[in-house]
């Protein structure tokens, strides 16, 4: 399942998320969107995962939680519509 990580601190990078999201189960991919100009961080992420139950205890227990002093948005991602 593909998971989209929002509201995230700009600091936060892609081996911190991926140890966070691996106390729910195996990470496939940890991708953090960065700007193509700056290079900075804009602040969402993209995390797939083998195990579609593990997805959803992840996304059920941290979305509104609070990492580095940010409240994280954690749901389903959908595909660009």
């Amino acid at each position: 399942m593909n998971i989209y990580v929002g509201n995230l601190n700009y600091r936060v990078k892609e081996s911190d998320l991926q140890q966070v999201m691996e106390d729910y189960g195996a990470v496939a991919s940890v991708k953090v969107i960065t700007d193509r100009e700056t290079g900075r961080s804009k602040g969402f992420a993209f995390v797939e995962m083998e195990d579609d139950a593990a997805a959803s205890k992840a996304i059920a227990e941290l979305n509104g939680a609070e990492y580095h002093g940010r409240t994280m948005v954690v749901k389903e991602a959908r595909p660009r519509a």
